[in-house]
């Protein structure tokens, strides 16, 4: 079998509901030169079973039953990988049919780049819309603050797999380990993103617990990473800006703002339409 030009990876975890969705919004590129590598974290429900449900050479699956987290299983799959490049996708979110092929395309032309992200659309558990959130296109904007965060969307990237291979996850920045990666590698890596909505993002609602954990955790990680590169500055700014997020957190829970619509831009209506084709074409 040639080798494949994209490797895809997607972790997972007890995905039952939603992987069959996620694994169909693959199979439906319009770029068809890839192989997906399907890791499995020690899932305790039928998700083995939805995963080999899929009769495709392309389709390989990983186990060992044991739940090592999503750090470990992507530089797993970094190791497994065939392809020149190396793309994210999680089990419960679905990519749009032209979502590999305009990333692959961007790459080919702009050589200098070595990552690639895409504007996302949330969706609830039921696919319904929520919003969006505005992209910066450019390394410069996206890394501008980086204690405020990169809005580069994890499950959209696309990279080369020469550079994930440099430029490892850390296990122990799980639930921030983009953001680790990002911040790690950001001043001497070339960033990007697409302003195009390429990917549906799975997530109903605010969880207090999970967004404050997520928030420590980036906390620990960039401000460990910017005290050992002396960037004191940068240090400090994370403090103080993680701070005022984590209360702001608690503020809205607080007062019931737990839905993302309030936080998000309202979706086009041709995205909406586009949308509402893409979650159609899965759902067979």
């Amino acid at each position: 079998m040639s080798s494949p030009l994209v490797t895809i990876a997607l972790p997972l975890y007890n995905a039952e509901t939603t992987l069959s969705v996620a694994v169909q919004s693959i199979l439906g590129q319009t770029w068809q030169n890839w192989e997906l590598l399907v890791m499995d974290d020690g899932s305790s429900d039928s998700s083995l079973t939805v995963a080999r449900s899929f009769n495709d050479p392309r389709i390989r699956i990983v186990t060992d039953g044991v739940n090592r987290g999503i750090g470990a299983r992507l530089n797993q799959a970094v190791d497994m990988a065939r392809g020149d490049y190396f793309a994210r996708m999680d089990a419960d979110d679905i990519s749009f049919p032209e979502r590999i092929e305009k990333q692959v395309r961007f790459m080919e032309s702009n050589p200098s780049v070595d990552l690639l992200a895409t504007g996302i659309l949330y969706i609830r558990n039921d696919d319904s819309p929520i919003g969006m959130i505005p992209v910066r296109t450019s390394h410069g904007e996206i890394c501008r603050a980086p204690w405020n965060g990169f809005y580069m969307p994890h499950p959209t990237w696309l990279g080369r797999l020469d550079w994930f291979r440099a430029n490892r996850y850390r296990s122990k920045a799980d639930k921030a380990e983009d953001q680790d990666l990002l911040f790690r590698t950001c001043q001497f890596s070339t960033f990007a993103c697409l302003d195009d909505v390429l990917l549906a993002y799975r997530q109903e609602r605010r969880l207090v617990g999970k967004m404050l954990n997520a928030r420590y955790v980036f906390f620990k990680a960039l401000t460990g990473e910017a005290l050992r590169q002396r960037r004191l500055g940068v240090a400090g700014r994370v403090v103080a800006i993680q701070i005022l997020k984590a209360a702001a957190d608690i503020l809205n829970i607080c007062f019931g703002v737990t839905r993302l619509r309030n936080t998000l831009l309202s979706a086009p209506p041709d995205l909406l339409e586009r949308w509402e084709q893409v979650r159609k074409s899965v759902r067979i």
